[in-house]
């Protein structure tokens, strides 16, 4: 004879017995955004503890028709504001009763493509794109599944998309505007990756604001996001004596490279021979290797309004949108501080 123990799987009826409230009640008190009394509440979980009870989230998810679980797309996480805002956006959604699935899926169209199938196979109520973007095929495809899609950090032209960002424009205009005030005319842009709307953006921004000076760029060069690729255009720009005076950088991430290869691959000084600008303001840029003046990406307000907008649409209350956010300047030691007023 068998001396296997054999386990039952512990119901919400058997919960509700031991609680002594009806089986609905128990269901309340399990789904995100449901009334319960403080009373039941109590009484539920501590049956549930007892019994030692879980939720079915899948067996839900088939009577609801939502799995609660949000797909987040990331293309890379070298840069240090993503995990920052994964972070934020991971327990902002918890906070609200969701969770997120993570897929990297680098900027290949046909990965991409992939990592969308599986998210729609999981079911999942919407998707969040970070430092991706979508094809237009990918787009109706998400569209006719009904699923909305939200991108973080960068922009689409495409009106089936919310996006939100900060605003790159304003910023790139403000970064390079305190460089001209600080006295500088020789004045290089090492730029995002310009198949990026956040790398165009900030490049238009420097634009605006040499062509409102009366300025020429020294330079303006793609450092495709990477932090050998900008050392290595810093080093290019620099190691002669025809050089830039000040360098506004498309990320922190890449400035971080640049202000490592001009003090310790060129011997300059930072600012005193070239003034050095980031963006994102990481905490890393606050450190005293760096103290780097840079625009800072309000994460936080980001990631507030990407909840907003993709919890929104999943409930039906809003169409897609565009949020911009306004990002201001931090100024610390990396860049030749203006004498007077500055941006």
């Amino acid at each position: 004879m068998s001396t296997e123990k054999v386990f039952e799987k512990v119901t919400s009826a058997d919960v509700a017995r031991l609680a002594g409230v009806s089986q609905s009640a128990v269901s309340r008190v399990f789904t995100p955004g449901a009334s319960a009394s403080k009373r039941t509440v109590e009484k539920v979980r501590a049956a549930a503890a007892a019994l030692g009870y879980r939720p079915n989230v899948l067996a839900r998810a088939m009577i609801t028709g939502r799995s609660r679980i949000i797909g987040l797309v990331v293309a890379y996480l070298d840069n240090q504001f993503y995990p920052l805002a994964i972070e934020r956006l991971s327990r902002a959604l918890q906070e609200r009763g969701y969770h997120i699935l993570i897929f990297m899926a680098g900027n290949s169209t046909d990965k991409i493509g992939e990592v969308v199938d599986e998210l729609l196979d999981y079911q999942v109520d919407g998707i969040v794109t970070a430092s991706v973007a979508i094809s237009n095929d990918l787009a109706a495809r998400c569209s006719t599944a009904g699923i909305p899609v939200v991108m973080f950090n960068r922009g689409q032209d495409d009106p089936r998309f919310s996006e939100v960002t900060s605003d790159n424009v304003t910023g790139g205009r403000d970064a390079t505007n305190f460089l001209v005030a600080g006295g500088h005319r020789k004045i290089a842009h090492i730029m995002g990756w310009q198949d990026s709307s956040t790398g165009r953006d900030r490049a238009e921004g420097f634009r605006q604001a040499m062509a409102a000076a009366g300025l020429e760029p020294f330079a303006m060069i793609d450092g495709e996001y990477s932090r050998e690729r900008a050392a290595a255009v810093a080093r290019d720009l620099c190691a002669g004596p025809d050089r830039p005076d000040a360098i506004f950088v498309g990320n922190d991430h890449m400035a971080f490279g640049v202000m490592d290869e001009l003090r310790y691959g060129l011997g300059l000084r930072v600012p005193e021979d070239v003034s050095v600008i980031g963006y994102d303001d990481v905490p890393i840029a606050a450190w005293p290797s760096y103290r780097m003046t840079t625009i800072r990406q309000p994460v936080d307000d980001m990631v507030g309004a990407t909840v907003d907008a993709i919890l929104d649409q999943i409930e039906g209350e809003s169409a897609p949108r565009r949020i911009r956010i306004a990002s201001p300047l931090v100024v610390r030691s990396s860049a030749r501080i203006p004498a007077g007023p500055h941006p």
